[in-house]
């Protein structure tokens, strides 16, 4: 049985209509919101969807009310489904950190008590949410991935491990090699346990040397960014890429934090980008 939504509210934009929706998540046990852009139909054909993945601290809201990408969803005719960063609910287990717990999801299935009870971010934005949009919504199979910082993270591992699922990737300030980063090493410990051969499956660094399929991919980072040097390192990812001649295009962009004013600044190209391939 589809899981029934609940429009908590809409509103008129760019000829289209931005969405928030809550519903229960067997996968995560818990109710979660999620926001979508539905564009003015472009032809009879149902539209492709761009999954967009936020940061430490973020949930549905952030990316949807300060990215600014509507206005090119809908010139390019693409569905935007703004996701949540972790189980949400007075029962979901917490940390008083900003980068554990809630808001801090890692988009992992936790294996570590107490939060293997909620924690499976990745069955839920790879399995559970994608079902859900294709039974409420009219959209097409095609499908691609975005995120931002733990979302960038999030966006390019997915990908990485579902190379047939999505046409492309794109990551904004992405923490691309978590295993060896204090963020990562944080979540991962809690989630995953001592074990570092289980980080590994989530680590996009090490995915894309494993990888028998490729996926194109984008990175821009801004060169101001206060998180470059100690949690983010895109030229690791860079660098396997080159190795592996794998698509992966990085951008450094100069005087730029890690604010959604660089993402704002930037995502209009991320769109075109996925509209390449999701149109080609």
């Amino acid at each position: 049985m589809p899981s029934t939504l609940e429009l908590l509210e809409e509103h008129r934009l760019f000829g289209g209509w931005q969405q928030r929706y809550q519903h229960a998540s067997p996968v995560l046990n818990c109710t979660m919101t999620f926001s979508i852009f539905l564009p003015e139909p472009k032809s009879d054909a149902p539209p492709p969807v761009l999954y967009v993945l936020s940061g430490l601290t973020c949930n549905d809201e952030n990316f949807t009310t300060k990215a600014g990408a509507q206005r090119v969803a809908a010139e390019l005719g693409i569905v935007l489904v703004m996701a949540d960063t972790s189980p949400r609910g007075d029962d979901v287990a917490d940390d008083d950190g900003y980068d554990l717990g809630k808001g801090a999801g890692f988009y992992l299935n936790a294996t570590q008590a107490p939060w293997d009870r909620h924690y499976r971010m990745y069955d839920y934005i790879s399995e559970e949410l994608p079902a859900l949009i294709a039974d409420n919504f009219n959209v097409g199979k095609r499908a691609a991935i975005a995120g931002h910082s733990m979302g960038g993270h999030g966006a390019l591992m997915l990908a990485l491990r579902n190379p047939k699922r999505f046409t492309s990737a794109s990551a904004l300030a992405p923490i691309v090699n978590p295993c060896d980063v204090p963020w990562g090493i944080k979540a991962f410990s809690h989630y995953l346990g001592d074990d570092r051969s289980q980080w590994l499956q989530y680590d996009s660094c090490w995915l894309m040397r494993q990888a028998q399929q490729q996926v194109p991919m984008l990175i821009d980072q801004g060169d101001s960014d206060q998180f470059l040097a100690d949690q983010l390192h895109p030229e690791r990812l860079q660098q396997v890429a080159e190795e592996m001649g794998y698509p992966l295009t990085v951008r450094i962009q100069p005087g730029y934090d890690h604010s959604y004013y660089f993402i704002a600044s930037v995502i209009e190209d991320h769109l075109r980008f996925h509209a390449s391939h999701l149109f080609g």
